[in-house]
Formats: structure tokens, sequence, C-alpha cells
């Protein structure tokens, strides 16, 4: 397994943007395929993106398709989630994970970060 280390969360106005990261370590990073999820208060984990292991590939999630854009620097081992025009519905808690296994939306994951809090006000 590995570890991750999600960053970059905070109090931000609708419209603005925010970027995420996702500091992975313990193993070879770019054996993984990465993903972000996000989890609002009383609501389900749900998928947000995933982005394949050379970074050719990305799926998104309807509610932020055309908003968020994940990326990946196999060099730094960091996996990132640029989020734009950011809205109220879009608080949450978000959380990177890895996998070596699954692929598209529904993946299994192996390994999952603590989480950071992103607040969008209206």
């Amino acid at each position: 397994q590995v570890q991750l280390v999600e960053s970059g969360g905070g109090l931000v106005q609708a419209g603005t943007s925010l970027r995420l990261s996702c500091a992975v370590s313990g193993r070879t990073f770019s054996s993984y395929r990465m993903g972000w999820f996000r989890q609002a208060p009383g609501k389900e984990r749900e998928f947000v993106a995933q982005i394949s292991r050379s970074g050719s590939t990305t799926y998104y999630s309807d509610s932020v398709k055309g908003r968020f854009t994940i990326s990946r620097d196999n060099a730094k081992s960091t996996v990132y989630l640029q989020m734009n025009s950011l809205k109220p519905e879009d608080t949450a808690v978000y959380y990177c994970a890895a996998t070596q296994y699954g692929v598209g939306p529904s993946s299994p994951y192996e390994s999952w970060g603590q989480g950071t809090q992103v607040t969008v006000s209206s």
C-alpha cells in the first residue's frame, strides 16, 4: 500500500478556484491510478475524478465535468485537482485514493488519504 496526504483545502467564495494536492509515498506512484472523491455532510462519499497511470486518460463525474481538472506529476509522486468556478454544493471533505487494478468511476481503491476540507461560501 501507499500513504496519501492531501493539502490545499480551505474556505473560498463561489466562483473562485482552488487546487488540491495529494502527495503519495511508500511505493511506485506511477503504478497506481489515482482518484479524487468527496463527502458532504449527511451524504455518501461520491466519485469526483480519476486519472490513469500515465495521465493520458481521465474520468469525471457529471457534476464537476468542465470545471475540475485532475492531473499528476509522476516525478513528484503527486496528484492534483484543479477546481474552478466553485459552487456552494462543492463543499465537502475531499479525499484522494490509489488503485492498482481499478479502471473508471466504479473502481475499488486500496489506499485513501485523510481528506481535506473545502468550503465554498455563496
